[in-house]
């Protein structure tokens, strides 16, 4: 079951992300992908800029993985734009 809500928490998370960056997701798969990435960002930045929580729950955790997944989307694209 927990593997379940990890993906479901992903996909909206990498969704919102993609809706906040770049104007709409990337399909259910790539959106979870996203997420799930982006939390392993957030988790290891924010403590150490000292952010230590942003709320409890899956609303929570949501709103932890977008931030991370915006971060690897604005990431992407200064690394897209310093390449060409």
């Amino acid at each position: 079951m927990g593997l379940i809500v990890w993906i479901l928490v992903g996909a909206i998370a990498g969704w919102l992300a993609g809706l906040l960056v770049r104007g709409g997701g990337f399909g259910f798969l790539a959106n979870a992908v996203l997420g799930i990435i982006g939390a392993a960002v957030a988790g290891w930045l924010l403590p150490r800029i000292g952010v230590f929580s942003i709320g409890h729950g899956i609303v929570g955790q949501i709103v932890h993985a977008m931030i991370g997944a915006v971060i690897v989307l604005v990431g992407l694209s200064l690394l897209q734009k310093l390449t060409r």
